[in-house]
C-alpha cells in the first residue's frame, strides 16, 4: 500500500485524483449566468468567466489534501526549510508580520530612522537606487504607483549591465546631494556591483568629501558590503531566507520611504498581512489564492494553455507585469519535482502584459481572434485618484467591453446581419462576417481593487505570492530555488575573461560562440 507520504510526491498521472480533476475540468464549460465573485483583504475577484463546477471544487481540494497542502501552508508561515536544494526557509510572510522576531524589528527601525533622519534634514535630493530582478521591481512598482504625480525627491533605476543604463541614471545629478542605494542580496550580483563602482567613481571625481557617506548597502551579506567600503551604519540588512522575488517586503523598501513615505511601505505589509490571514484561515472553497491556483492548473495543465495574459486597467501598475513575470515564471518555470524526478504534466506558463488601454491597440486582436488562446486577469480600480471621472468611465468601460468580448465574441449570422444592416451586398456581407467572426468563450479573470492604495497594492502581491505556492503544492515543485539563471552567470563571467584578455578557450564554446568572442575582442584592441 502506498504511504501518505510517497503520495505527496508521486507524478500526477499515478493519482487517481489527478484524474478526477482532470475529468470534471473536461466536463465543465464556462458558465457566467451566475456570478461567481470572490473577497479577499477588500479586493473583489470575479471568476465568473472561468470553468468552474462543484467537482472541479471538491477534485481540487482532494488533490491538495493528498499533497499535504494544510501542512505545507504552516510551514511556509511557520520558518520551515521549505527550499530544499538551498536548505533554507522561504520565511519572507514574516517581514509583514505586525510583531516580527526582534531581528526583523531591530531592521526595520534602522530604515525607518535612517529616512525619518534623511527626512528631516531635507537631505538627498536625488535617489540612484542599483539592483536587479527582485531589487528592482518591486521599488519600481511601489514608486510609480504612488508617486506618480512627483515626489520633491527624484529616483532613478540602475538595472542593466549596459553602460547606457548607469550613464542615464547619474547624468545631470548633483552628487553632492544624491544618494546611491545598493540593493543585492549577495553583493556580488555582477550588473548591480559593476554600475556600483561606476556610481562611486563618479561620486569620488566629484571631490564628495567621504563618497562612502552617499551610498547605502541593502544586503544579506553585510560583511561583503562593509568589505566593498560601506561603513556598517549604513548597511541595511536581510535575510537568506528572502527570495529576491519576495525582497520588496524587506529593507529593499527603503528607497520607496525615502521617495513617496514610509506610510506607503507600512499600508503594503499590512495589505500583505491581511491576505495573509485569509490565505491561512479561508476554507478552499472561498480561499482566493487557492481558487486561482485551481483555475491556473486547469487552464495550464489540463487545457494546455501555454500562456496568461495581464491586462492591467491603470497605468499605474504598469510595472506589476515585470514583477508579476519574475514572481511567476522563476519560481513555476521548472521540470523536475521536489524530488529530482521529470514533471509529467506542463508547469509554470508565460506570463506576458501590457496596461490597458494601450494593450488594446497591441494584441487583443490576437486574444479575440488568434489560432491559440490565453486565459486574461483584467485588474482595475473602481475609484480613480484623479479628477476626470469620464475618462475613468471609458476606462472602466473598456475593462468590461474586452472581457465580454472575449467570452461572448462573434457568430457568423450576427457578422452577417451586422453587414446587411450597415448596408452591404448579400455576397459582400457573406465574405465580411467570416473575418468579423470572433469565437469567444475565451477565459479571464476580474480582479478589482476598491481604489489603490497600498494596503491594496500589498494585499494584491501577496495573493500573486499564494497562488504560486498552491500550484507549486500540486505540481511538487519548489518554487523558490532558481537554478535555471545560475549557467549563463557562469558562462558570462568565462567569456568576460576572453573578452578583456583576448585569449581564447575555443574547445570551451561552440563554434558561434567562438566566433562572435574573437570579433568582439577585436574591439579592444
Amino acid at each position: 500500500m502506498t504511504s501518505s507520504t510517497s503520495l505527496q510526491h508521486s507524478p500526477l498521472n499515478t493519482l487517481p485524483e489527478w484524474h478526477k480533476f482532470v475529468n470534471a475540468v473536461d466536463s465543465t464549460v464556462i458558465d457566467p449566468s451566475q456570478p461567481r465573485i470572490l473577497e479577499a483583504a477588500g479586493i473583489s475577484f470575479d471568476f465568473s468567466t472561468q470553468r468552474y463546477s462543484d467537482n472541479m471544487l471538491k477534485s481540487g481540494a482532494d488533490l491538495l489534501e493528498l499533497r499535504h497542502f494544510d501542512k505545507k501552508k504552516q510551514q511556509l508561515f511557520n520558518g520551515a526549510v521549505l527550499n530544499k536544494t538551498e536548505g533554507r526557509p522561504a520565511w519572507h510572510t514574516m517581514l509583514r508580520q505586525p510583531r516580527p522576531t526582534p531581528e526583523v524589528a531591530y531592521e526595520f527601525n534602522r530604515v525607518l530612522e535612517f529616512i525619518r533622519r534623511a527626512d528631516s534634514n531635507r537631505r538627498w535630493k536625488n535617489i540612484v537606487h542599483i539592483g536587479i530582478g527582485g531589487s528592482d521591481w518591486g521599488v519600481r512598482l511601489a514608486v510609480a504607483a504612488f508617486g506618480y504625480k512627483g515626489t520633491w525627491r527624484n529616483i532613478r533605476y540602475v538595472a542593466n549591465i549596459d553602460g547606457h543604463a548607469i550613464e542615464a541614471g547619474l547624468a545631470g545629478l548633483d552628487p553632492h546631494d544624491t544618494l546611491v542605494v545598493i540593493a543585492t542580496k549577495s553583493f556580488t550580483t555582477s550588473e548591480t556591483m559593476t554600475n556600483a563602482q561606476r556610481a562611486l567613481e563618479w561620486l569620488q571625481a566629484a571631490k564628495v568629501p567621504d563618497p562612502y557617506n552617499n551610498i547605502i548597502a541593502i544586503t544579506a551579506k553585510p560583511e561583503v558590503a562593509k568589505a566593498w567600503g560601506v561603513p556598517e551604519y549604513n548597511i541595511f540588512k536581510f535575510w537568506e531566507w528572502v527570495g529576491g522575488r519576495f525582497s520588496i517586503w524587506s529593507a529593499i523598501g527603503a528607497a520607496v520611504g525615502l521617495t513617496v513615505g514610509t506610510e506607503v511601505l507600512a499600508g503594503l505589509q499590512n495589505g500583505a498581512h491581511a491576505m495573509d490571514q485569509h490565505f491561512l484561515h479561508t476554507p478552499v472553497e472561498n480561499n482566493v489564492p487557492v481558487q486561482m491556483a485551481l483555475i491556473e492548473i486547469a487552464n495550464r495543465s489540463v487545457l494546455g494553455l501555454p500562456s496568461r495574459n495581464l491586462a492591467v486597467y491603470d497605468s499605474r501598475l504598469a510595472n506589476l507585469i515585470p514583477y508579476l513575470q519574475q514572481l511567476e515564471m522563476e519560481s513555476l518555470g521548472k521540470s523536475v519535482n521536489t524530488q529530482g524526478e521529470p514533471i509529467d504534466a506542463p508547469t509554470g506558463g508565460i506570463v506576458w502584459g501590457m496596461p490597458g488601454t494601450d494593450a488594446q491597440h497591441t494584441f487583443f486582436q490576437w486574444l479575440h481572434q488568434g489560432t491559440d488562446e490565453a486565459p486574461v486577469d483584467f485588474i482595475v480600480c473602481q475609484q480613480d485618484d484623479h479628477n476626470l471621472p469620464e475618462h475613468h468611465q471609458h476606462l472602466l468601460s473598456h475593462c468590461l467591453a474586452q472581457r465580454e468580448g472575449l467570452l461572448k465574441g462573434k457568430s457568423l449570422e450576427e457578422a452577417y446581419a451586422e453587414n446587411i444592416a450597415s448596408g452591404m451586398s448579400h455576397e459582400q456581407a457573406q465574405s465580411l462576417a467570416k473575418h468579423r467572426t470572433l469565437p469567444g468563450n475565451r477565459a479571464s479573470s476580474l480582479i478589482v481593487l476598491p481604489k489603490l492604495t497600498p494596503f491594496t497594492l500589498g494585499a494584491l502581491l501577496a495573493m500573486y505570492e499564494h497562488k504560486v505556492f498552491v500550484q507549486s503544492v500540486i505540481w511538487d515543485i519548489n518554487p523558490f530555488d532558481q537554478w535555471g539563471v545560475e549557467l549563463g552567470k557562469v558562462l558570462a563571467k568565462d567569456i568576460f575573461t576572453e573578452l578583456k584578455t583576448g585569449v581564447l578557450d575555443s574547445d570551451k564554446h561552440d563554434a558561434s560562440t567562438n566566433y562572435w568572442i574573437q570579433q568582439f575582442a577585436q574591439l579592444n584592441t
